[in-house]
């Protein structure tokens, strides 16, 4: 097999981005969330440098896992009630999370958690990772990166840690740090730019198709044989590959 913000794991060595964090950490007093408002779990211990990034990585996290499902309301009023924090960084995470296609708003009802129907992933979602990542392993496998593949042996070497015992949400990180590492390996600027956009969504439905896994060590075996087909220096392969790979469990 997730941008804007990834929230890769600071561990992952990929050639895309890391969060940098700080300690810091909200001091006022969490109140309870009204019955409109979606439930808050546990906040995370260390938010990263904004107050906006925090609520936005959280949240972001709880709508991928379905913790936050399609349909449930985001009421700035009572998020910030429970976040111990000011409305603005709220608003402006709701909108972050808006523009990844994670929240869609209604009139008179506000900002909703949206749907990613199967739909939208083999008509949309799908169609444009083609584009983007066959040629970005095409390019990858001609180009002969040692570097990127070093890079990416260690990525796949973490998903064998986080397959057993599975962590679904740091597998899901990992693939989406190994795609991300080719195309932005590849210097194609556009494509990366797409990718991102579109990165959370794609996430968002790596997290969903887990269970349709037969374990989670296919995971790693799929990224074994892209990393495979990539070292071959065949761009063929790595193209055919790659399309295999994007396809799979597509009409599960």
């Amino acid at each position: 097999m997730p941008s804007l913000s990834t929230g890769l794991p600071d561990e992952t060595l990929t050639v895309g981005r890391k969060w940098q964090m700080v300690n810091h950490r909200p001091s006022a007093k969490l109140r309870r969330p009204t019955k409109e408002s979606c439930t808050m779990s546990a906040l995370p211990a260390s938010p990263p440098e904004s107050r906006r990034d925090w609520v936005l990585r959280n949240l972001r996290e709880r709508i991928a896992s379905g913790e936050l499902a399609a349909g449930e309301r985001l009421v700035e009023r009572d998020i910030s009630a429970n976040y111990g924090i000011s409305r603005g960084p709220v608003r402006e995470a709701i909108m972050v999370l808006e523009q990844e296609g994670l929240v869609v708003s209604h009139p008179y009802r506000g900002a909703v958690v949206a749907e990613i129907p199967q739909k939208e992933i083999s008509e949309i979602l799908v169609p444009i990772r083609l584009v983007i990542e066959k040629v970005a392993f095409r390019d990858a496998a001609k180009a002969g990166n040692e570097e990127l593949r070093a890079a990416l042996e260690v990525i796949v070497q973490q998903m064998e840690s986080a397959a057993h015992p599975l962590d679904a949400r740091r597998l899901a990180d990992l693939d989406v740090a190994f795609h991300e590492a080719v195309i932005a390996a590849t210097r194609h600027t556009q494509s990366l730019q797409i990718w991102r956009t579109i990165q959370p969504r794609v996430r968002a439905y790596f997290l969903r198709d887990a269970p349709h896994h037969d374990s989670p060590h296919a995971v790693v075996e799929q990224h074994r044989a892209l990393l495979d087909a990539l070292s071959s220096g065949d761009p063929q392969r790595a193209e055919a590959e790659i399309t295999e790979h994007i396809g799979t469990y597509l009409d599960d």
